[in-house]
């Protein structure tokens, strides 16, 4: 597949959590366009399962959709931070646990269209309480929601962010299939 020639680059905002830059492109039949990138560092997104078959949930609001979403625990991996350490911290920051034990599920680009943003995807089990607190972290809710309830939470709109029913499917009908004897 012919890729586009990046022509100019040009940021036009830095903030806090992303940077926004405009390329100048040539694509591969030889027009020239832009393409508006948002620049966002890598993250994690974690499914947490608990010892009662429980995922554990997050509910906050989301000020770019103006309503509070039901998702799977997720945050940015710090400068230098392995990914897996960055589960650990974010599960202690938003859910107040530790996990014993951390399998990765894979990874996925969140928005590849604008966004460079990638994300890490774990399972977190055997968990033992080890609050760490945030100061980004005061208004998430902590939601247990038993396994066999996430498809329907999943069809009927009650989880709808990208990043958590992409985690859920995979750790559904991925993980589980491969992990459970046959019947």
């Amino acid at each position: 597949m012919a890729e586009e020639k990046t022509l100019s680059s040009k940021f036009i905002f830095e903030g806090r959590a992303i940077r926004v830059r405009v390329d100048t492109v040539k694509t591969p039949s030889g027009r020239k366009t832009t393409r508006e990138i948002v620049e966002h560092g890598d993250c994690v997104a974690i499914v947490t399962v608990d010892k009662n078959d429980n995922v554990l949930m997050v509910s906050q609001f989301r000020k770019p959709v103006e309503r509070e979403l039901l998702e799977i625990p997720a945050g940015g991996i710090l400068s230098g931070e392995d990914p897996e350490a960055a589960v650990c911290r974010e599960l202690r920051e938003e859910i107040g646990y530790l996990p014993k034990k951390v399998e990765p599920l894979g990874g996925f680009y969140s928005s590849p269209g604008y966004s460079s943003e990638y994300l890490y995807l774990y399972l977190a089990t055997d968990l033992a309480p080890s609050q760490l607190y945030a100061e980004d972290t005061g208004e998430i809710g902590l939601v247990r929601v038993p396994v066999s309830e996430i498809p329907a939470l999943i069809s009927s709109g009650k989880i709808c962010d990208a990043k958590s029913i992409a985690g859920l499917l995979i750790y559904l009908f991925v993980y589980r299939n491969q992990t459970r004897p046959a019947s």
